[in-house]
């Protein structure tokens, strides 16, 4: 993976990025990983498109993969656990962190957002492609009732929020470049050691199953191993699982409630 990019522009220094990475702030209510699908031939790797709410933090990254489609999806493990670095370092110690495969983050039992992957429309699984981005919603509060009651005595059936789980006085551009810098980490590794202590690092955060082994494939699907035959693998598509996020809500496009 890739992570040169043009630096500088006035949100760089907003946002205070690690260097040959170039951020792009969006206004409200736009799309981090729609708008990054759109430049992200033109402007390339290290572009890290931000939009600036007050309720999530939402963002999209674009990388330059240097391997086929169909393996440089792993890209999407490596930035779940950059942003899971990042999040536990502002993160209550009480409060425990975990990944559902493939791509939602839930804290203390409660989904708080997760993650996306694109590619170009029409590229090849076995060549490179041009560009992948992988992008990321994470609720910060919770939406307030009708009546103006504080956001807090909304009642949510899945979801949570930082705010909710004590994440107090958090900036948001903080996170985001936590995020930044922990991806180089983890893509510095990925090209020195190869991907597997990356995957390895992702699958810590799955929930403990007693009696179970998971690895992933070459793919990014996830391989399951059940006791007491080891030898039978249950294999789950992360491009299938992809195509329907389990984290986010379809009619809002923020993680669930």
């Amino acid at each position: 993976m890739q992570q040169s990019a043009t630096p500088g522009g006035p949100d760089a220094r907003i946002l205070e990025l690690p260097p040959f990475y170039r951020a792009i702030q969006l206004r409200e209510h736009q799309d981090a990983l729609g708008h990054a699908r759109l430049i992200a031939a033109e402007e390339g790797a290290g572009t890290l498109v931000w939009v600036r709410r007050f309720d999530t933090i939402e963002f999209a990254l674009i990388v330059e993969p240097d391997e086929p489609l169909s393996a440089a999806r792993r890209v999407l493990y490596a930035a779940m656990s950059a942003l899971g670095d990042a999040l536990v370092t502002y993160a209550p110690p009480e409060k425990p962190m975990a990944f559902a495969w493939p791509a939602t983050i839930v804290f203390d039992g409660g989904i708080i957002g997760g993650g996306q992957l694109a590619w170009p429309d029409g590229a090849s699984e076995e060549e490179v492609p041009d560009w992948l981005v992988v992008g990321f919603v994470v609720r910060g509060v919770l939406p307030a009732k009708a009546g103006g009651a504080h956001q807090l005595d909304t009642a949510s059936v899945r979801g949570t929020s930082l705010e909710a789980e004590g994440f107090e006085f958090l900036d948001q551009a903080d996170v985001v470049a936590s995020f930044a810098r922990h991806f180089m980490v983890y893509v510095d590794q990925w090209q020195e050691k190869g991907f597997v202590p990356v995957g390895q690092q992702y699958l810590a955060r799955l929930p403990d199953e007693r009696g179970v082994k998971r690895g992933i494939d070459v793919n990014g699907d996830l391989l399951v191993r059940r006791l007491p035959n080891l030898k039978d693998i249950e294999r789950q598509s992360l491009v299938a699982a992809l195509a329907v996020p389990e984290w986010r809500d379809p009619e809002t496009g923020d993680p669930w409630l």
